[in-house]
Formats: structure tokens, C-alpha cells, sequence
């Protein structure tokens, strides 16, 4: 039987053109290349351990003087060499994002070659931080050149050919059925990757609570878990996690949440406020506790790390603290792919050039599921929340163009937020385009002496292709750092190494809201995102962060 009249794909030919070219710089494995020849590192079989000196300074003012006051502290890092076979869950496996990844990792893992239009194309893992980015390891003295790396060199990390891939969704459309559905992947992509896909299975049944995603999404719902109860869904979910990292022999799983994007959940004192009333709502099956929440729960419950792609607030205070309790690790929120990220770096260069910004206009429309689900108006708003303050700390950080907030201003008021460009954003589903979204944008600013400057950019994207990458990077970064411990290396201290604090605030540089320790200020800028990501992986391996003073070519 052909594989036009066999509906499982499982007899889809295996592709004549495997092999045919070399496998990406991106996707190729290298082993572990650095060793550092320094008396700040050591290497054993089991770990590489560092010393790192943390510099800062403390500042005060006094009768309008800047008081500056330098500071050091030392830490020790301790890196587990060994990594270990990991397993990706993912919440919304069947939709745009789950189902193009499981296919790109297919892809990769097989070196499935394949045809487009324009000739011939070979998987890769292009758009990824990790996989298809390097960074400056020092200079060649022999030439003067510098030399740069993947990133991914830097310290021992999981391949993503290696990641087990599950997961579970609202619908039950096998997963090669869901990858035909998205329509994000190339014809001849898809026929080969077919029958790798179906041997996937479908995706486990999934929380459905119909009020915390759009109305539109009920055609879908064919896959959940039954009932009401929501103490009885958390342990199903548990369930679910520790059967499937028992089924493949996993040493670690991620849990990441790519599915719809939910309305806002209220904070109420005495619901979800602290981690014993969060516990005893969903015993009580609250309504305010949300899918994405008790996926969330039952992670941290298992010790596997739990990273939310989607801006809705997972982490009410209850499931943060619930974290620090277990030391259980949590990020997110929130996939920065394409406009926000362009407009983290853009607004960026304005405020840093002494440009100010009056406002800022974003408007993107899309036809994919997720333009469907945002069509909503409460899904809409937790979107328009997270892209709205990507610009508040580049803003905050210059009070020679923007007033700064004045200390016991009403609260709500203009005063008490602090001078800010108008920013507005709107999304609009528009079916047609499909996961090729369309972003405009206007930066409206101030120039020299009353003049004005208007830059207009117009951005087009598939979308499901920016943010897989992005669930890579976050997936595996999550891994590594759960392998990462330190202490602090002060003189005679015998201290224990300890894991690191449960809010990776690391991965900001893929996520639109970074989640933060609380109390700490979250940054926005893409630059200072990337640079505190480098800085941590070289301090792991004893290397000071990348300095571009450049001082051997600017003395004699």
C-alpha cells in the first residue's frame, strides 16, 4: 500500500538523499574541547570546580555626591561532568511548537535531507543561543585573533538529538497527524519525519479548565483528564512524570509549558498567596488555580524543572515559595522570539544613544493556534502585560531623559511609575497568514533640540521556527544548571556546595518576562541578558567574563 493511502505514515519512504551532506556545525557533536590552565580551575572525573571573584560596588549619596565603595566576594562553582540522559515533557506537545521541535529533533537526530523550492535544505539547529551562537574564549597570541566558541562548548550539555521527547495536550491527534495539522514544516520535511513521528504515539491527556484559555479552544479539548478534582489531577500529573522518566531510564526531565496562553490568575490572601494555602486550593479545587499551575506544582513535587513559555503568571507567590521549600527549580515567563526581542535591543540603542523615546507602537497579527487563542480578550491581556514592560529598566536606567519615580507619590499614580513612553501593543488573528506572523512597529523619539525621529520596522516570521530554538536553549540551559552548586570561598570555610536559587533568572534572555528572585529588579536588556549568561557558564570554568576594553591594543 502506498503512503498516500495509508493514513499511519508509517511506511513513508526513508529519505535517498540521507547522508548527502555533512551534518551543521550546529548540530555536530564536539565532545568537551576547553580545558582552562589555571590555578582558579580544577578538573576530576566527576566535576570541573572554579574560583570566581563576584565584583561590584556599593553606592551612596550624600549632599548630591556619589560615594563609591568597591566590592568583592568569592565563590567556588562545582559542575557535575557527567550529563545526564534527559527526557522533555511538554505541556501543549501537540501543538505549533511541540510538534515542530519533536520533528526538528527528528530530523537532526536522522540527518533527514530534504527538498524545498529553493534546492536543497539539511536540519540544523540555526535560531539556537546555545547550538548556533559563539562566544570570545580569548586571543591566539600567535595572530592576535580572537577565538570564539559555540556556547554550547563551554561547559558539558545535552545535545538535543539525545533529549526523550513526551509530553501531553488537549488534543489526541497523533503526533504526526499534530505536525501535519500546524502547517509550519516543508511538504517534503514532513513526509520523511512522518512515520519517526508516529512511532511518538499521541501526546498524554491533558488539565482542560474551559475559563482560563479562549472558548475557541473547546473544539480541540478531545484529550483530558476527566473529572473536576484538582488534588486528584495533581497526582495524575505526577504520576504521569515519574512513569514516563521510569519508562526510558531518565535521569532528568524537564517540564515546559507551551501550550495556550491563560487568562491572568487573580492573588488572593489565603488561595495561592503562600505555598501551604496554594496546597490546601488545590485540594479544594479552587477555581483560581490554573492548569499551568498544577503542571507546575507537580514538577517542583518531583524534583524535575518546570519552565513556562507562555506569559500567563504561573508562578503565583504560592508556587514560588513552594519552590524554595523543595529547592526545586522554576523559570520563565514567557518565549521572546521575534518583536519583543528586536524591541529589547532597539530601545536599547535609543536610550543608550541619549535618544528618548515618546512611545512605542506594536502591532502583529498571525493565523496559527496561538493567534486564535490571543483572539480572546483575557488571553490577550496577560500577552499585552508581558510584552508591555520589556522596556521599564532601560527607561529606569536614565533619569536624564525619563523623571524617575518620586518616593511617596500616590500609588497608581504617573508619579509613583515614573516618567515612560507610551507603548501599546495589538495582536490580531488573521487565518490566512498562518504561522507566518507579521510585526509592525513605530519608535517615536526625541531628538536634538525639540527635533523628532520616527523609525518604522516592518518584521515577518514563522513563528513555530523562532520559538523552537528558543525551548531548546531553555530546556537544556535548565538541565545544566541544575548541575551547577557553589559556596561562597571566604578563608578556612569548610562550607557544603548547595544548588543554586530555584528562579532561574539566567534563562531572561529567551523570555519576554523574566521571572526574578523576589525583590531583585528584572532586566530587560538583551545585551546585559547575554552577558550575564557568558559571564556565569566562563565563571564555571574559571574565566573572568568578556571584556572588550581591548587594553593590549590601546597601550603601548
Amino acid at each position: 500500500m502506498s503512503s498516500a493511502t495509508n493514513g499511519t505514515g508509517a511506511n513513508t519512504p526513508e529519505s535517498q538523499l540521507e547522508s548527502v551532506l555533512p551534518i551543521h556545525p550546529s548540530a555536530a557533536r564536539r565532545g568537551n574541547p576547553i580545558v582552562v590552565q589555571s590555578d582558579l580551575t580544577s578538573y576530576s572525573n566527576d566535576y570541573i570546580v572554579s574560583k570566581f571573584t563576584n565584583r561590584g560596588a556599593d553606592v551612596s549619596v550624600v549632599e548630591g555626591q556619589y560615594i563609591v565603595t568597591p566590592t568583592s566576594t568569592q565563590y567556588e562553582f562545582q559542575t557535575a561532568r557527567k550529563v545526564p540522559k534527559t527526557g522533555l515533557m511538554m505541556i501543549g506537545w501537540g501543538g505549533n511548537n511541540g510538534s515542530t521541535l519533536s520533528a526538528t529533533i527528528l530530523a537532526n537526530r536522522h540527518n533527514i535531507i530534504w527538498h524545498t523550492k529553493g534546492g536543497i535544505q539539511q536540519p540544523n539547529y540555526i535560531g539556537s543561543l546555545l547550538r548556533a551562537s559563539t562566544v570570545r574564549l580569548g586571543m591566539d597570541p600567535a595572530t592576535g585573533k580572537d577565538i570564539y566558541v559555540p556556547i554550547s562548548d563551554v561547559l558539558p550539555m545535552v545535545h538535543p538529538n539525545d533529549l526523550v521527547l513526551g509530553g501531553w495536550d488537549i488534543s489526541g491527534s497523533r503526533m504526526d497527524e499534530a505536525m501535519k495539522r500546524a502547517q509550519v514544516l516543508d511538504y517534503d520535511l514532513q513526509r520523511q519525519v512522518a512515520p519517526h513521528m508516529a512511532e511518538l504515539g499521541t501526546p498524554l491527556p491533558s488539565i482542560y479548565y474551559p475559563d482560563f484559555i479562549a472558548a475557541n479552544q473547546e473544539a480541540r479539548a478531545d484529550n483530558v483528564v476527566p473529572g473536576t478534582d484538582k488534588h486528584a489531577h495533581l497526582e495524575h500529573l505526577r504520576a504521569d512524570i515519574r512513569r514516563f522518566k521510569a519508562q526510558h531510564g531518565l535521569e532528568r526531565v524537564i517540564v515546559f509549558w507551551t501550550a495556550n496562553t491563560e487568562r491572568y490568575s487573580e492573588i488572593i490572601p489565603g488561595v495561592n498567596d503562600t505555598a501551604d494555602n496554594l496546597l490546601a486550593a488545590i485540594k479544594t479545587s479552587h477555581a483560581e488555580v490554573s492548569p499551568s499551575t498544577l503542571f507546575a506544582v507537580a514538577a517542583i513535587l518531583e524534583g524535575e524543572p518546570f519552565v513556562n513559555g507562555a506569559p500567563q503568571n504561573t508562578f503565583v507567590p504560592g508556587v514560588i515559595e513552594l519552590a524554595e521549600r523543595t529547592r526545586s527549580f522554576i523559570g520563565g515567563d514567557d518565549l521572546k522570539s521575534g518583536q519583543t526581542k528586536l524591541k529589547s535591543v532597539l530601545a536599547e540603542f535609543l536610550v543608550n544613544a541619549g535618544i528618548k523615546p515618546l512611545s512605542i507602537a506594536s502591532y502583529n497579527h498571525l493565523g496559527n493556534n496561538d493567534g486564535h487563542n490571543l483572539s480572546a480578550e483575557p488571553q490577550f491581556k496577560s500577552k499585552e502585560i508581558s510584552k508591555s514592560s520589556v522596556v521599564d529598566d532601560m527607561v529606569a536606567a536614565n533619569h536624564l531623559l525619563y523623571t524617575p519615580a518620586q518616593a511617596g507619590a500616590p500609588k497608581g499614580s504617573k508619579a509613583a511609575k515614573g516618567e515612560h513612553p507610551d507603548h501599546i501593543v495589538v495582536i490580531k488573528y488573521v487565518p490566512a497568514v498562518g504561522d507566518s506572523k507579521r510585526a509592525i512597529d513605530e519608535y517615536y523619539s526625541e531628538i536634538f533640540c525639540g527635533g523628532r525621529s520616527t523609525i518604522n520596522i516592518f518584521n515577518e516570521c514563522e513563528d513555530s521556527l523562532l520559538a523552537t530554538p528558543l525551548i531548546l536553549d531553555l530546556a537544556i540551559l535548565a538541565e545544566l544548571l541544575t548541575r551547577i552548586k557553589y559556596r561562597a570561598a571566604a578563608p578556612g570555610s569548610k562550607a557544603d556546595f548547595a544548588p543554586l536559587y530555584p528562579v532561574l533568572s539566567l534563562l531572561s534572555y529567551m523570555l519576554k518576562a523574566p521571572l526574578v528572585k523576589p525583590g531583585t529588579d528584572v532586566v530587560n536588556s538583551l545585551n546585559r541578558q547575554r552577558n550575564a549568561l557568558e559571564t556565569f557558564l566562563k565563571a564555571c570554568i574559571g574565566l573572568e567574563g568578556s571584556s572588550d576594553l581591548l587594553l593590549e591594543t590601546r597601550i603601548w
